[in-house]
């Protein structure tokens, strides 16, 4: 039964002139039994129930308890074949498996009864391009299932650089400030660092970097991801794009930048600057390796700074910073209004479509994009009397420190990163200035944390490097920009998906192997096998779809950034 009363509620409040800053919610009602609502995300890392902070904040809001199904090994294929995707959908890309499932007809129509106009109107007014272009990508071209992640509100920059290349800028002011201009300077900085530090805080052993194979999809993530930081080749399917000039370098290009980083990262191992559980580990122990000293350098900021920078080492004069090789050119990603790849969308068999989209309309206001980040209002932030946005010193803690606890009066328990948002999606991109205070979303540009460096070694790296963020300091440098388009992979024939799962295993696979060569003959020859068993299985066929899909895309970066 539609909830009569929600929505004559949610069509008066729409009236309110104070555009950007309505933030509508259900008021649930205590004395029903929660709703248990499965959400399966192909971007989770989690599994089972969500628990913490923001699981309380989805129980006292909507009363729902919240089961998350993380993408696993057959997840997909069972879930296809039950016909019953879940509650809550949330999709890695909007290429193959999203469109199947479109065609398949399990996901929910959003426009059915008005369902998105009464109960996600703030998506409904404030995301037009995103839910166009996906009306636009679906089979039937005219039908919304949902938007992609990161929508803007204007395409006039880019967001905030995502390869930052977090290093332990007290170890390198220790060793003199080394020259780094290319990947040899950085493997010897790494050299110097292992001789001088070979222990972590545990007293285990160090290393340059630490890697999971739990993101791997059609290539080992962070190999893939080395060569987007280094030579800005954005990620396409099964190998690398120039967004330059739409040059599509395949997985197995001999001399390739896919190839080069396999064998930089089997030359870490065999220099003993590989954590050797790299190819067996999850995100979390990686995570706790990185809290404890173990790690050296991390392209990503999630599995460096985010991580190492606590207030603990801080106050030991202890942090890492970006610094890149010279020679870098890392990505960054061009603001787009139409949204990425990674959609939210609702499983048509779900029950409760109007109670999903509930939430997801939250998600997109202010206030949840605030919360979703950051914590509760008024707990860990809130807006001053100039509406200017404010971390309490509970929030800075937290946001330095997720092992910091939630004190009793604050009325929430555990620590901060025990109750993260474990969807681990996003609606509006963080560098979408938030409406209510005229600042960005991210935390780095409010006016409030411009503030004095937090110990002597960040004083440091700004006067050697004249930066004062870490955004600034990217932004004084080389990089190359993606421009944001409606591009979406076209779906794959039956008989191309059966090669490209044969083939993409197969590199996955030889490429671990590889990795963990003990000599360059050795590398050599797996290297070879990895070729021969990807070939014998189609990757040719594979490859020139790649190709294709490198061509569209081109196109339609050229339609925007030199239109006739």
């Amino acid at each position: 039964m539609r909830k009569k009363i929600v929505t004559l509620i949610l069509i008066a409040v729409m009236a309110v002139t104070l555009i950007g800053c309505v933030e509508v919610q259900p008021e649930p009602n205590p004395d029903a039994d929660p709703v248990t609502l499965t959400v399966y995300s192909q971007l989770a890392n989690y599994s089972g129930e969500m628990v913490g902070w923001f699981a309380q904040e989805l129980l006292e809001r909507f009363n729902v308890i919240i089961n998350i199904v993380p993408d696993a090994d057959g997840v997909y294929e069972t879930r296809m074949n039950e016909q019953n995707l879940g509650d809550i959908v949330v999709w890695g890309a909007d290429g193959a498996d999203y469109k199947t499932a479109v065609d398949a007809g399990l996901l929910f129509d959003w426009e059915e009864d008005n369902i998105l106009q009464e109960y996600g109107p703030y998506i409904w007014e404030h995301m037009q391009p995103a839910l166009q272009k996906n009306a636009r990508i679906s089979s039937d071209t005219d039908t919304i299932y949902g938007f992609g992640h990161n929508v803007a509100s204007s395409s006039d920059d880019h967001e905030s650089f995502f390869y930052t290349w977090d290093l332990r800028w007290d170890l390198y002011k220790a060793l003199g400030y080394p020259e780094v201009n290319d990947l040899d300077d950085f493997m010897q900085l790494m050299i110097d660092m292992k001789e001088a530090n070979p222990l972590d805080e545990n007293g285990d052993p160090t290393y340059a970097a630490s890697l999971w194979p739990d993101w791997d999809g059609n290539m080992v993530m962070y190999v893939k991801s080395m060569a987007t930081a280094y030579y800005g080749y954005d990620e396409l399917e099964l190998g690398l794009y120039d967004t330059e000039n739409g040059t599509f370098h395949g997985a197995l290009e001999q001399g390739g930048p896919y190839l080069e980083m396999l064998s930089w990262f089997n030359q870490l191992y065999r220099n003993g600057l590989l954590d050797p559980d790299s190819a067996t580990q999850n995100f979390d122990e990686m995570t706790a390796k990185v809290v404890s000293g173990g790690t050296f350098f991390s392209i990503f900021n999630f599995a460096g700074s985010s991580a190492y920078n606590t207030q603990t080492h801080i106050d030991q004069n202890k942090i890492m910073l970006s610094f890149k090789p010279d020679e870098a050119t890392p990505i960054a990603y061009g603001m787009n209004v139409m949204g990425g790849s990674r959609v939210w969308s609702i499983g048509a068999k779900s029950q409760y479509p109007e109670l999903c989209m509930e939430i997801i309309n939250w998600l997109c206001t202010p206030e949840g994009r605030m919360t979703m980040e950051y914590g509760p209002e008024d707990v860990t932030w809130y807006y001053g009397e100039d509406n200017k946005t404010y971390a309490t010193d509970l929030g800075r803690d937290m946001h330095y420190d997720q092992d910091t606890e939630f004190p009793a009066e604050s009325g929430y328990v555990g620590k901060f990163g025990d109750g993260d948002f474990e969807i681990n999606n996003t609606t509006w991109s963080l560098d979408v200035v938030n409406p209510v205070s005229g600042e960005r979303y991210n935390w780095d540009y409010w006016a409030s944390n411009q503030t004095e460096a937090r110990n002597a070694i960040e004083a440091d790296w700004r006067s050697v490097t004249g930066a004062t963020t870490i955004q600034d300091y990217l932004d004084a440098g080389d990089y190359k920009v993606a421009v944001g388009t409606e591009y979406s992979a076209s779906s794959r024939s039956d008989e191309l998906d059966i090669k490209w799962n044969q083939v993409t295993n197969a590199i996955v696979d030889y490429s671990w192997l590889a990795i963990y060569a003990t000599s360059q003959a050795q590398f050599n020859f797996i290297v070879n096998d990895m070729i021969n068993a990807a070939n014998d299985y189609g990757y040719a066929d594979c490859l020139a779809w790649c190709i294709a899909e490198a061509a569209a895309r081109h196109a339609l970066e050229l339609a925007i950034t030199n239109p006739q």
